[in-house]
């Protein structure tokens, strides 16, 4: 049984706008998903129907293997937490702990539980600093951390992000990066990410699904992705920088092994210059 699973999603907006066109998409335990695609080819729109935000048109969307209800939505929520690209559109409260603080209030959770839960998202993403501050007041790099605590803090299953990077300074970047590959391991959660920075993606996931015009257009292992640059040229994406790189050398007849992360890429061009053995 699959965390999440849509089949055949379609979703229609008001006015006869196609924005999803038989979506089939699976997210197993612990595993680090990203959804790549231009601006408007439905990655939003996809990630709203997770958790009843949206109610597909036609198909189906199963959590833990059951459709999204009246009865089951609030729990549903609970279990797949979504952080979406603009902070502003989830910070609310006078200060960054009551913020964070709302969703386990909500949940009917003791003082003490919301406490320790908060402090403990807080402290995840690197915050504590930041409880007492107006969150209005705030970098954008920081409003994005406290809504993705104000996330952690209800302990979902399954955490979305929609286009975590946007915005995001190069350290920004780089933390978010460390974040995310933590927490399958450490914490148990699934993450499922959205991003047009196809730069970011081979660091961070284990399987790709390839967006276009609300299609699903290729999906695989970031091996299997990245080797098709056609197919990522025709919806608008490139291939990362380090493999089009390695690709390059091995044309110009460097014996150089494929890589797709900067540590792996290291690790290869060590080897082919005898500087590794």
């Amino acid at each position: 049984m699959h965390l999440i699973e849509t089949r055949d999603l379609c979703y229609t907006y008001p006015g006869k706008v196609t924005a999803l066109n038989n979506i089939n998409f699976i997210a197993p335990r612990n595993s680090r998903i990203a959804v790549i695609g231009s601006n408007g080819a439905g990655k939003s729109t996809l990630f709203k129907h997770f958790n009843g935000i949206f109610k597909a048109t036609s198909g189906s969307v199963l959590i833990r293997g059951e459709p999204i209800t009246k009865q089951n939505i609030k729990e549903i929520r609970k279990f797949v937490g979504i952080v979406f690209q603009n902070p502003d559109d989830q910070i609310f409260s006078p200060t960054v702990e009551q913020d964070v603080a709302f969703g386990p209030t909500n949940l009917g959770l003791d003082p003490e539980t919301i406490h320790h839960r908060v402090h403990e998202a807080l402290r995840v993403v690197g915050i504590e600093h930041l409880a007492h501050r107006v969150p209005h007041h705030l970098s954008g790099g920081e409003k994005k951390r406290v809504a993705i605590a104000g996330v952690i803090a209800m302990e979902p299953e399954v955490l979305v992000l929609d286009e975590p990077n946007a915005g995001l300074d190069p350290r920004g970047v780089t933390d978010l990066n460390a974040f995310i590959n933590s927490l399958p391991k450490k914490y148990g959660m699934t993450v499922i990410f959205s991003t047009h920075d196809v730069g970011l993606v081979p660091e961070v996931a284990d399987y790709i699904y390839v967006m276009d015009k609300g299609r699903i257009v290729a999906q695989g292992t970031t091996d299997e992705i990245f080797v098709q640059p056609d197919m990522l040229r025709s919806v608008r994406l490139d291939v990362p920088i380090i493999p089009r790189l390695l690709k390059s050398l091995k044309e110009h007849g460097v014996d150089v092994s494929m890589a797709y992360t900067y540590a792996d890429a290291e690790e290869s061009l060590l080897k082919a210059f005898g500087k590794r053995s």
